[in-house]
């Protein structure tokens, strides 16, 4: 088969086709035996409607459990206010340092269990103390 004939046959694909029999009525037949009869409850419901409820129980048991035994947010000590480095050229990463700890301790506020938010609040702080380790060398 070479590249012509199947783009022919691709082409005829995209063309309308009537079913060989008209298919109404074996439609029709079926939904007036569906609704004839009563419906048939599967097992697998209640076994799937019982797992759904034993793993909401666990998702909400395990929550309460890290809410319980979460470390504590990290508080605002005097070592964290804001600080300006003599070298212009660190002031301006200082500062960026500064605002992104202070809104990432609102949002811990809003967010306490957030252990993302955490990860991001200790980078930052290790990048401000690295920011002041180079301000101590340059001067």
């Amino acid at each position: 088969m070479n590249e012509f004939e199947w783009r022919r046959q691709m082409r005829e694909l995209q063309q309308p086709h009537a079913p060989r029999h008209d298919l109404w009525p074996a439609i029709d037949a079926a939904l007036d035996e569906g609704l004839a009869r009563p419906p048939v409850r599967a097992p697998r419901r209640h076994l799937l409607a019982g797992v759904a409820v034993a793993a909401s129980l666990l998702l909400v048991a395990g929550a309460g459990w890290h809410m319980w035994f979460a470390p504590s947010t990290p508080t605002t000590s005097a070592s964290h206010a804001s600080w300006k480095p003599a070298d212009p050229r660190l002031a301006g990463a200082a500062i960026e340092l500064d605002a992104a700890r202070l809104e990432l301790q609102l949002a811990l506020e809003q967010a306490p269990d957030s252990a993302a938010l955490q990860r991001l609040l200790r980078h930052t702080e290790r990048q401000q103390a690295q920011l002041r380790q180079l301000a101590n060398r340059a001067s």
